[in-house]
């Protein structure tokens, strides 16, 4: 088991804390709500990791941080109320969810292949030192482990998770103690989807009417709200996907976990060597280059090598079965990311 480093939040230690993001490792970082699970939200192997570390079950959307809302929305498509939002309560324990723009570079797998991202900038003077010092967004959900009771100190943090990241940026207790407010602008209606660290009122004085967070069953029957891990098909591909291939037929098109089946025309590879944290960090990307080149050559489906159900295994397969269960024809396909955003090693066509 690694050790993990306690850093201080004085100049050296942000410093230092920088430094390991940008090379693909975890930080914790105190903000005015909670600790969060600091990444490199461009950097899908360190976005995967996250879901390691915490032993997340499903790939739940993750919120990124950023240093204030031009930086925001150098990535997002901001709207006349996120504006006036982020005006009011910016920095504050408010996360946006808002549509991703089309050159955002975010890593998929930290807004779990949705068109949307949950976005917002800490009330905490040391978090947005580190924010800027790091020149990236950083995608951090709460620094404990899945299913446990969120920290508010860097003391919580090491209980948690204490041997499984790089280190711990101490901020001292934080002061909201409860995690942000989620509120989805990707809509018409503002929807309130976590209650959190500003209130309902606050937010309707800015905005108007906000509607209530609402079921799991309501969204499958409205399939009208990108939320994290609520619908059953959570990314629809325009081809159908089938899962546990054993072997591919020459109108199929493969996604591929170790050495790949043969008589693909086109293959996406999610790791050669059978690692679950590589092929978490391209499942997203792999999806939709192969959604779009396998359309391109009028392939009649994905075919999809089995991926153990263990480890990262267990969210890789949840978000597979997303994919592969039936759907209604008036889901539309999610592949609107140019399949350029998914070139490079692993994806081939004949």
């Amino acid at each position: 088991m690694r050790q993990t480093r306690l850093l201080q939040a004085d100049p050296a230690g942000i410093a230092e804390a920088a430094r390991l993001l940008l090379e693909g490792e975890l930080v914790a970082f105190g903000t005015e709500t909670v600790y969060g699970l600091g990444a490199d939200a461009t950097n899908d192997r360190a976005v995967a990791a996250i879901f390691q570390a915490k032993g997340r079950p499903h790939f739940n959307p993750l919120i990124c941080h950023y240093p204030d809302a031009d930086a925001v929305f150098a990535h997002v498509e901001a709207d006349d109320r996120a504006r006036a939002l982020a005006a009011a309560f910016w920095p504050g324990p408010l996360t946006l969810v808002l549509p991703r723009r089309a050159d955002c570079p975010v890593a998929l797998l930290a807004g779990a292949g949705l068109e949307t991202l949950a976005v917002r900038v800490p009330d905490r003077a040391a978090a947005l030192a580190l924010l800027r010092a790091v020149g990236r967004p950083v995608a951090a959900p709460s620094a404990n482990r899945s299913g446990q009771v969120s920290p508010t100190t860097a003391a919580h943090v090491l209980d948690g998770l204490g041997g499984r990241i790089a280190a711990v940026l101490d901020c001292g207790v934080c002061e909201v103690g409860l995690e942000s407010s989620v509120l989805d602008l990707a809509g018409g209606t503002p929807v309130l989807l976590r209650p959190g660290g500003l209130t309902r009122e606050r937010i309707e004085a800015v905005v108007g009417r906000v509607g209530a967070g609402i079921t799991p069953a309501q969204v499958e029957a409205a399939r009208g709200l990108r939320s994290p891990g609520l619908l059953v098909s959570h990314y629809a591909p325009s081809l159908p996907v089938r899962l546990e291939a054993h072997q591919v037929a020459d109108d199929e098109a493969l996604l591929a976990f170790g050495l790949p089946l043969s008589g693909a025309a086109v293959t996406f590879q999610l790791s050669a060597g059978g690692d679950l944290g590589e092929a978490a960090a391209r499942l997203f990307a792999g999806l939709r280059w192969l959604d779009a080149e396998g359309g391109r050559l009028g392939m009649r489906g994905i075919a999809v090598m089995p991926v153990p159900d263990q480890d990262l295994g267990v969210a890789i397969n949840d978000r597979l079965q997303r994919a592969a269960a039936p759907r209604s024809a008036s889901i539309p396909p999610a592949a609107a990311i140019p399949p350029a955003a998914a070139t490079g090693p692993g994806a081939t066509s004949a």
